[in-house]
C-alpha cells in the first residue's frame, strides 16, 4: 500500500517538478541522512550533493507515509520541511505567504507558512523571490591572530524557479558591509572566513564585499539526465565530519555539469574554472574536471569511484570536456609534444555500508600519485595516498535525533599538491578537499542533535598531528617536507616520511547552535577553541574564536 501511495504522488507531481537545487548546507540533508539510516527512505546518496527540490520533496513524502515510526521531535522537523517544500510536494501555494501579493496582512512573522517576497506559479512556470539579510559579530582572543572584533552586515536577494517542468534557474546575490572594526580586524576576518578570503574587493578596500551563486539547469522527465551551467557549491564523498574529494572548505566556482541516473547507477561529470596562484603570483588560467560514478549495490551498500584533474596554463581543451574518459590518460593525450605532468590528476574510491539500522560505516581511499614498481618499497615520492574511515550512528545512545560520528583521516606528504606549484588542488589557495594540510592525520568526533525542531546543537572535537618544513636559500628551495598545501616542489628530493618535519599537534573544539524562534528568522552562534602544541620547539599557544549572527531568509 505504501508503494502505491508513493507512486501516485510521484505521478501527480511529475509534470510540474521543481528542478532547482537545494544548497548543500541546508539542514534537510542531515535529516534525510538520518532517515536513510533508520530505513525510512531508500535511494538517498549523501556522497553527491546537491540534489533537486523535486527529489527532496519525494523523499519527504516517503517519510510522511512512515511518520508514525518517527520520534516526536522528528515529526515536528518533518512538518517544518513539509511547509518549506509545500509547493514542491503539493504544487500549491496554499501553505505560503507572498508579501507583495498580500501587503495588507503583513504576515512576515507568521509561523505556519513559508514566506516569500513574491511567489508565482502556473501550469508552465514558477517564480520565487526571497530576501536575505544578516548582522554578525565576530571576534577572537588568540595568541596567533591577536584580539579582534568586527561587525558585518549583509543584504541580498534570491530568485529561483522552474520553466515547463524541465528548466530550473537560480540566482543569489548579496552585498555586505563592515559595520565596525579596524584593519587588523579585517585581516582576521579574511583569515578565518573563506567567503571573505575569496573576495578581492573586501581584501583591498576593507569596507564591503559581494557574493553570488547562480545557474541554469535542464533536466529530462524523471531527472535521468541533467545539464547544469553556473556557480554553486558541490560536494563529493561520504565523509561524516569532512569530505576527501570535494568539500565546502573553499568557495563555489563556475562550472558545467552533466548528471545521469539509471536504476542503481548515478554518474556526474563536471568541468569548472578555479582561481589559482603560484607562490603568490596569479595564474591566469586554472581549471578542473571531475568524474564521479556511484553504484548502489544493495539497500545498505554503496560504492563510488571519483577522479579529478587540475589543469593550469591552458584556457580550454576539449580533451577534458569528454564526459566518458579516464582523465589521467586523457591528459597524456592532450596534444603536447612532450608530456610534462604539469597537471594534477587525483583519483579515489569510497564505500558506505549500513551493517545495522541507525549505523553507517564509510571508508575512502584517495590516490594522488601511483607507481606500481615502487609501491611496496620504502617511502617514495611516486606514491601518495590519503585515506579515511568513519562511523555514523543516529539516535545514538537511544537519544532521539542525536547523531554521533567518529572519523580518522590520514594525508601523507604532498597530498593535493603539485610540483609545478600551479596545479594544486585548491581554489583561492583554499583546499577543495579535506581541510587538513598534507603530512597530517586527524581523529574527529562529532555530536549533533535537535533539542527541539527549531534548535539544533553541534559539538566537534578534533585531534590533529601535522608536520612541515620548507628550507630556502634565497629563492632556491633546499628542502620541502611536504606539509604545505600550496607548495609542492621538492617532492622528489628526499624520502617523504609521514610526520617528518616541524611537528605541531592541535586540539580543536567547535561548539555551535542554530535557533529558529520564528520560521525563517535565525540566530546562529559558534565558538572555536584551538590548542597548539609546537613539539619542534616546545611551545604552546591557544586561540579562541567567537561568532554570533542574526539572519532572515524569506
Amino acid at each position: 500500500m505504501k508503494k502505491i501511495i508513493l507512486l501516485f504522488l510521484a505521478i501527480s507531481n511529475f509534470a510540474l517538478a521543481q528542478m532547482e537545487y537545494t544548497p548543500v548546507d541546508h539542514p534537510v540533508y542531515d535529516f534525510l541522512k538520518r532517515m536513510s539510516l533508520k530505513n525510512v527512505i531508500t535511494g538517498f546518496n549523501s556522497a553527491s550533493l546537491p540534489i533537486s527540490r523535486n527529489k527532496i520533496g519525494n523523499f519527504l513524502q516517503e517519510i510522511r507515509v512512515s511518520r508514525d515510526k518517527l520520534s516526536g521531535v522528528d515529526r515536528k522537523i518533518l512538518d517544518d520541511f513539509l511547509v518549506e517544500y509545500s509547493y514542491d510536494i503539493k504544487k500549491s501555494l496554499s501553505d505560503s505567504y507572498s508579501l507583495f501579493s498580500d501587503v495588507k496582512s503583513f504576515s512576515v512573522f507568521k509561523d505556519s507558512k513559508q514566506k516569500y517576497l513574491y511567489a508565482y506559479a502556473d501550469s508552465n512556470a514558477t517564480f520565487f523571490w526571497d530576501a536575505t539579510g544578516s548582522i554578525s559579530q565576530k571576534g577572537s582572543k588568540a595568541d596567533s591572530l591577536g584580539n579582534n572584533s568586527i561587525a558585518l552586515g549583509e543584504l541580498g536577494t534570491r530568485i529561483r524557479g522552474t520553466l515547463f517542468g524541465s528548466v530550473g534557474y537560480y540566482l543569489r546575490m548579496s552585498n555586505g558591509q563592515k559595520l565596525s572594526g579596524k584593519q587588523k580586524d579585517i585581516d582576521y576576518a579574511i583569515n578565518v572566513n573563506p567567503k571573505l578570503k575569496a573576495n578581492t574587493k573586501f581584501r583591498y578596500e576593507g569596507n564591503n564585499f559581494d557574493t553570488y551563486e547562480g545557474y541554469i539547469k535542464y533536466s529530462t522527465p524523471g531527472e535521468w539526465l541533467s545539464l547544469v551551467a553556473g556557480k554553486e557549491a558541490m560536494t563529493y564523498g561520504f565523509g561524516y565530519v569532512d569530505k576527501m574529494f570535494l568539500s565546502t572548505n573553499s568557495v563555489p566556482f563556475s562550472f558545467i555539469r552533466l548528471e545521469a541516473e539509471y536504476k542503481s547507477l548515478q554518474y556526474s561529470f563536471m568541468y569548472g574554472s578555479l582561481k589559482g596562484d603560484s607562490l603568490g603570483r596569479d595564474i591566469m588560467s586554472k581549471s578542473i574536471a571531475t568524474h564521479r560514478l556511484d553504484i548502489n549495490l544493495t539497500r545498505g551498500l554503496r560504492f563510488g569511484f571519483w577522479e579529478s584533474i587540475v589543469i593550469a596554463d591552458s584556457y580550454f581543451n576539449f580533451t577534458y570536456l569528454n564526459p566518458l574518459s579516464f582523465l589521467r590518460s586523457a591528459d597524456y593525450n592532450a596534444g603536447e609534444n612532450q608530456p610534462s605532468n604539469k597537471n594534477n590528476a587525483i583519483m579515489g574510491f569510497d564505500c558506505e555500508i549500513h551493517p545495522l539500522k541507525d549505523v553507517a560505516l564509510q571508508t575512502t581511499l584517495l590516490i594522488d600519485d601511483l607507481n606500481f614498481s615502487t609501491l611496496f618499497k620504502s617511502p617514495s615520492p611516486d606514491n601518495r595516498f590519503a585515506y579515511q574511515v568513519g562511523v555514523l550512528w543516529t539516535d545514538a545512545f537511544s537519544i532521539p535525533t542525536l547523531s554521533a560520528a567518529a572519523e580518522y583521516t590520514k594525508l601523507t606528504p604532498f597530498i593535493y599538491t603539485h610540483r609545478t606549484n600551479k596545479s594544486q588542488y585548491t581554489n583561492w589557495t583554499l583546499p577543495l578537499g579535506h581541510n587538513l594540510p598534507p603530512n597530517s592525520d586527524e581523529i574527529a568526533l562529532k555530536l549533533s542533535a535537535n533539542i527541539y525542531n527549531r534548535l539544533r546543537v553541534n559539538l566537534t572535537y578534533q585531534h590533529q598531528r601535522s608536520a612541515s618544513r620548507v628550507t630556502l636559500h634565497g629563492d632556491t628551495l633546499i628542502a620541502n617536507y611536504g606539509g604545505e598545501l600550496n607548495r609542492g616542489d621538492g617532492d622528489v628530493d628526499r624520502d617523504n616520511k609521514f610526520l617528518d618535519g616541524d611537528r605541531v599537534d592541535r586540539d580543536i573544539i567547535n561548539f555551535g547552535f542554530v535557533w529558529q524562534p520564528i520560521r525563517q528568522f535565525f540566530l546562529d552562534f559558534s565558538y572555536k577553541f584551538i590548542n597548539y602544541n609546537l613539539l619542534y620547539n616546545s611551545t604552546k599557544y591557544k586561540d579562541n574564536y567567537f561568532s554570533g549572527t542574526f539572519r532572515i531568509d524569506f
